[in-house]
């Protein structure tokens, strides 16, 4: 049980890493700082937006609008944490 739980944090810790890429990149972008045409920005966006976009989504909707301001990943972040975390505790306890 060690080893998949161990598993399942490093996913959670890499998709998080992808996550703040995306936010960043997609920052760059939107200040003018890279262009989105540049091939390498372009595919590292499309990458990332296909990563990312599936469980920001649903966020999204259940979320009203914050006048532009987008927190769905802060709370994404929150949700993969929170969720590591109740797997630690039920695997302590099956222990």
């Amino acid at each position: 049980m060690d080893s998949v739980l161990w598993l399942i944090k490093q996913v959670v810790q890499l998709y998080t890493y992808l996550l703040f890429a995306y936010i960043v990149i997609d920052l760059l972008v939107k200040f003018g700082v890279v262009n989105a045409y540049n091939r390498v920005v372009y595919v590292a966006m499309d990458f990332l937006s296909r990563i990312t976009e599936p469980l920001l989504r649903p966020i999204r909707n259940l979320m009203p609008s914050l006048g532009g301001i987008d927190i769905s990943p802060v709370i994404l972040v929150l949700a993969l944490q929170f969720g590591v975390r109740l797997l630690e505790e039920l695997a302590i306890r099956m222990s």
